[in-house]
């Protein structure tokens, strides 16, 4: 029998089980194909992922370390990796996967770049995991270091934005948290958690009536949202009972 006629066959069957969301019984195709090619990426890197679904961590992070013996420029298993490590507490091992995956694309020349924009939101969620724990702790310098590498390698992440506005108010710097806002709703005129964020800025400098503009404003666009709407309510009661 031809081996890579049989090998392609197999990984289309494991890879039609996987997305049935049968995932023994793609586990089994998968080892089949391992059989036959003890080497195969494909193979090792989804087998990884199906332990991760199944939370067999221990087995999925064997995996994952497979394919990088492998393939050591293999960023999807790396990142994958680090963030398996950081969920179970061992930041240090993550820190060193992801710092290793991060090096090897800094170090592609300027005409290699990574266009894939798989990868790049991947680091990106990574650096937001690192942006939101500096912020739980306070450490807003870090925070906005983190977070604006996530808008660097995806600039499609609005929230983020949104994030680094908040983080400019607790740092003080309101005028600068206006700034980011305004021109997020210039370039997003209809993105409308800039516009309930910006609301809240108001809100919290005393600005009651630029707030209350802001979310009519989204209400009238959006024919009606639940946390426009609240905050709306809730600042009209607050008028009314201080008067």
């Amino acid at each position: 029998m031809d081996k890579t006629i049989d090998l392609e066959g197999l990984l289309s069957k494991a890879k039609d089980c996987f997305n049935r969301g049968e995932y023994s019984n793609s586990l089994a195709l998968y080892n089949e194909v391992i059989e036959v090619d003890g080497k195969n990426l494909e193979a090792f890197f989804n087998m990884a992922n199906i332990f991760h679904i199944k939370g067999e961590i221990g087995k999925a992070i064997k995996a994952f370390n497979k394919v990088l013996e492998i393939d050591p420029n293999h960023t999807d298993a790396a990142i994958s990796l680090s963030v398996l490590y950081n969920d179970i507490g061992h930041y240090e091992d993550a820190k060193k996967v992801f710092e290793k995956a991060n090096e090897r694309v800094k170090a592609k020349k300027t005409g290699d770049r990574i266009e894939d924009k798989h990868i790049n939101k991947k680091f990106a969620i990574k650096h937001l995991e690192i942006a939101d724990l500096y912020l739980t702790y306070n450490r807003f310098d870090e925070a906005l270091f983190e977070y604006n590498k996530v808008i660097a390698l995806d600039s499609e992440n609005l929230e983020t934005r949104i994030k680094i506005a908040k983080v400019y108010a607790k740092k003080g710097f309101v005028s600068k948290a206006f700034d980011e806002l305004q021109k997020l709703k210039n370039e997003y005129p209809n993105y409308h958690p800039a516009r309930i964020a910006m609301g809240v800025l108001y809100y919290g400098n005393g600005k009651i009536l630029e707030a209350q503009a802001e979310w009519e404003r989204v209400l009238a666009m959006s024919g009606g949202n639940s946390e426009a709407a609240m905050y709306l309510n809730l600042s009209k009661t607050a008028t009314e009972t201080s008067i």
